[in-house]
């Protein structure tokens, strides 16, 4: 397995180098809004402690992030009224991750919708923030 690059583009915004929705942060990870989202609230929960994926985070680190991914899908079901919420998390290039920062989709499902492609073009950032700030309401 190769080794952590903190050059990726969820270690930037971990450093504030570039612009990010902030949904919420606490000291183990922070939840923004995913910029090619898949459907109406899609987020990503991102830890703060360097990993490539889940096959090298440690144990500690998936023990602190995931309250942080129930929170975030409880919040975006509430805000979005989603019929449902998937989690979706992948490990290496065969099994579709493009970026290697551990991360964790948050994805609101509607029944009958399909969801959009990923790669399919960022979102306005008026609609973005729009989307987050129902998310940050939600989060209370």
């Amino acid at each position: 397995m190769d080794t952590y690059d903190d050059g990726n583009i969820f270690a930037k915004i971990l450093r504030g180098e570039l612009p990010s929705q902030t949904l919420y942060e606490n000291a183990a990870a922070i939840a923004i809004m995913d910029v090619m989202p898949e459907s109406k609230g899609h987020c990503l929960v991102i830890p703060k402690a360097p990993s490539r994926n889940l096959l090298d985070a440690t144990d500690e680190t998936l023990a602190n992030v995931m309250p942080v991914v129930a929170k975030l899908a409880r919040a975006v079901k509430k805000a979005f009224e989603a019929d449902g919420v998937r989690i979706a998390q992948f490990n290496e290039t065969p099994a579709g991750q493009t970026v290697f920062h551990l991360h964790f989709h948050v994805v609101p499902i509607y029944d009958g919708v399909p969801l959009k492609r990923h790669a399919g073009g960022m979102l306005d950032q008026a609609v973005l923030s729009e989307q987050a700030d129902r998310i940050r309401a939600a989060l209370g």
